[in-house]
Formats: C-alpha cells, structure tokens, sequence
C-alpha cells in the first residue's frame, strides 16, 4: 500500500471537508485520529489497519497519526517523529520534515507534541469535529484540550462552544465513489474473484482424488489468492461452510470436512489499498448440484436477478431487498418450504415476514473501505418522514423511514440467501441447505454494474468451472 507518495485525491477530499466546515457559517476544526496499535499477546500486535476516515483524507497508513482541518482549508498532520534505531525494529517512518512534500498536508509536527499544539489550534474556533463513538477516549481527551483553551479566557482567546460529529460529513462524501476508488475497488473484485474460482476447483480436484478435504484447505486458497496477487489482508474473516455449517451466517472457516453431495458456502473478500471486496458464492463440494440443491440454488439466483434489475439511479436502496422477497416468497411456497394452506399466498408471506425463517437478513450494504461502508440508509431530505408500523414477528411497532435513493458512484452489495434447518414441517431433502450468492454492484446512471463477476454464478457454469 502507498502510504507516502502525493495523494491529489485525498488533496481534494481534504479541501471539500474544509468547504463543508465553512458551509455551517461558523470556523471550526475537525480532528481525525488514526486507528490504535492492538496487541495480540505479550510480545506481539495485530497487523495495523488505519483507520477508514483518516486514510481517506491522507492515503498515510503509519499507526499513531491525527489530522487536523480547519474550515481555513489548512491541514496539519501529526505522526511519528524519525527514529533511526525504531526504524530498525519497525520500519521506515515518514516523519513531520517529509510529509508535507510527500502527502500535500500544509504542516506536519511530530505526535509527540500533539497535546501541546492542539490548544492553540482549538483556540478561537466556534466548532469541534471529531468522529463520535470510533475512537475509545476521544471525547475525554477533546475535553482535556478544551479545558486548556477555556483556561486562557482572561487572554481574551475563545473557546469552542460546540461539538459535531464530522462522521456526519465524512460519511456523505464517502459514500459516492470516486474514479481512483472504483478503480481500486474493481481490482480487489478481480482479486476476490479468482480467488472464489481457485478454491471451487481445489474442492473438486481434492474429492476426485480422494483425499482429506476440509475447510481450512479452502481458506487456505483463498488467502494465497488474496496475496498473491498484491492485496494486503482479507477485508474481513473468511466465512467457509461446509454442510450445515453454511446456515450459520457468520461461520468461520475450521475443520469441517468436505464432502461430495454437500454444498459449501464461502464468503470472503480480500481488501486492497484499503478498500474492501465482498463476494459470496454457495457450490457443490465435489461440482455437481443434486436436484434439491439446484432447485434451492436457482431459486435464490433468480431473486438476486430481480434485485440487480431493480438497482439502479433513482431506485431505493430498500428495492432490491423488497425484489429478493416477492421471488423467495413464490419460490418457497412453489417448493413447498411454507405451506400456501397456513400462510397464504406470496404476498402473505412477504406481508407477515413468513419467510423469516428461511431468510433472516437483508439483502445490501454499503460498501467501500469498510466491508459495511458507511453511510446513511435513510435519504437525508425524508428523515422525518417515518410511519409507525407493526412488525407481524413481534408485535412491536417499528418506524419505518424512506430509504435511501440510489444515486450513480454508490456501491452496494447484492447478497440473497435461504437457509433451510431440519424441522417437521419442512421436506427432508431440503434440510441443512444453506445458500448465498453475493455480489459488488456499483450503481449506474441506467443500472447497475457488478465487478465481481469474475467468478461464475449460475450454476451450470459453475458445474463446468469445477469439471475443469
């Protein structure tokens, strides 16, 4: 990852957030930290990951760093100082003399000086941004400048007199795609892709040799995949699910066996240059679907049909997810997993939530340098607009608030699924079959476009793939 190169567009992401500051009519400041040094255990930490708000605005991924912005449009950038012999033990640093040319910011001090120079910096601003609720001991430290500033009244110097919360800004620029990061997304969704395709076809090659096959041998794949090809970690745990195990959503790859007439369900995506991919695909162990299972499966690839048909600019970010219901709810009772006698007809089931059961998420996320991107679900204009409603499973009631309008450089994930548990009133042939099919689709003017189709979904090709 480049973490100290000119970064034009964080240049310019920095510029729009000192505009948004401004737009408020009174001068302000935003403060951004990176992520934390985690340990894992005595001697070791965690790989570092930065955190998402502050490498949007920097590109500089060293551990320990703050960004300050003032609605002035100056940035300062705080980070670790050089340090020779650190540098042995680390590695290389940046350091405050380099990162103005390297990374654009307007100044840069080492870390070390951060509770010294942030009064002054805070001192005579109306407003304090921060990112709310990300950060473990943000706010009491904010408040330790604060009382600073406040401590220097007799001088004449003001103090903020109010807090924001700068995700709230960050969040709606973050949440339309630019070039360079759907670019980098479109990589990671090749990477994520091939990697999908590895692990398919070592299932079978490892079944039609007989030998010991588990889910690990598959996580195993996909992380060499992942690497092999320049991304950095996994965007999130890998979900590799053998048998039964893929009606657990959030099943981590272990020991299960592989094995032929079972389904296996592996959701896993690899991160590049600190955006995320997210791919979901549900095969055969050994490359041949039962009828049962190709039933099921076909099923859940015509509702993500009809949610990609109804993704698009100007559409509502809930039309997919209602798309995947009206399918899944026919389907179900087409293949007699609900009883038409007991919960009516397919726009009953969808009406009570019958289908709850069967299909117990929702079908999009936001997605981008987080695996759940953020963003607001709710259009911004039509937060006030809500509707009470009673939920049919709880009896509680529930607001209900327009959802978000689709708009093009939005990417979102298409992820349907059904997962079938053995109970009485279920047919058998079904039992233990878990299935979901995810995809990366970036919202268009006259659609949508999925990056992440590298790897084949329907299920004849995929049978084909896994015979190769």
């Amino acid at each position: 990852m480049t973490t100290h190169s000119p970064a034009p567009a964080q240049a310019a992401r920095r510029a729009q957030l000192a505009q948004a500051l401004a737009a408020t009519g009174q001068p302000g400041v935003a403060i951004i930290p990176t992520a934390l040094e985690v340990a894992r255990n005595r001697d070791s930490t965690f790989p570092f990951r930065h955190d998402s708000y502050f490498f949007y605005l920097t590109g500089f991924a060293e551990p320990n760093a703050w960004l300050v912005i003032e609605s002035s449009g100056r940035s300062t950038l705080f980070c670790q100082p050089k340090d020779l012999e650190r540098e042995i033990w680390d590695g290389y640093r940046l350091g405050p003399d380099a990162a103005p040319g390297a990374l654009g910011v307007d100044a840069a001090h080492s870390v070390e000086t951060l509770d010294a120079r942030m009064p002054d910096l805070l001192a005579n601003q109306a407003v304090v941004w921060f990112p709310f609720a990300t950060h473990a001991g943000l706010a009491a430290r904010v408040e330790a400048w604060l009382q600073q500033v406040r401590n220097r009244a007799r001088q004449g110097v003001l103090c903020p007199t109010a807090q924001r919360d700068v995700c709230a800004l960050l969040d709606e620029m973050r949440l339309i795609k630019q070039d360079d990061e759907i670019a980098t997304m479109r990589r990671a969704a090749a990477i994520s892709a091939e990697a999908h395709v590895r692990a398919m076809q070592t299932s079978a090659r490892l079944l039609r040799a007989g030998v010991d096959a588990r889910e690990y041998h598959l996580e195993a794949e996909l992380l060499h995949g992942f690497r092999q090809h320049g991304a950095q970690f996994p965007a999130y745990t890998s979900i590799v699910a053998a048998g039964a195990n893929a009606c657990v959503l959030h099943y981590r790859a272990d020991t299960a066996a592989l094995r032929a007439g079972e389904l296996v369900l592996i959701d896993a995506g690899c991160e590049l240059d600190g955006y995320a991919s997210d791919i979901t695909r549900t095969f055969p162990a050994d490359g041949r679907f039962t009828g049962p299972q190709r039933d099921l499966y076909d099923l859940v690839l015509a509702s993500q049909h009809a949610a990609v048909a109804a993704t698009r600019a100007g559409a509502r970010f809930n039309d997919p997810h209602d798309a995947v219901l009206r399918v899944l709810a026919q389907g179900l009772l087409d293949l007699g997993l609900l009883d038409r006698s007991k919960v009516g007809d397919a726009e009953a089931v969808v009406a009570e939530r019958a289908y709850f059961r069967f299909y117990m998420h929702r079908t999009s996320h936001w997605l981008g340098m987080d695996v759940h991107d953020c963003g607001s679900y709710v259009e911004p204009g039509e937060a006030s607009e809500a509707t009470p409603e009673r939920d049919p499973l709880t009896g509680q009631s529930v607001l209900r608030r327009p959802s978000r309008i689709l708009r093009p450089g939005m990417m979102l994930t298409i992820e349907p699924g059904l997962y079938v548990r053995p109970a009485d009133d279920v047919p058998e042939a079904f039992w233990n079959l878990g299935i979901r099919i995810e995809d990366d689709a970036l919202v268009t003017a006259n659609g949508c476009e999925l990056i992440t189709r590298g790897v084949p979904v329907e299920a004849d090709a995929i049978e084909a793939l896994m015979r190769d």
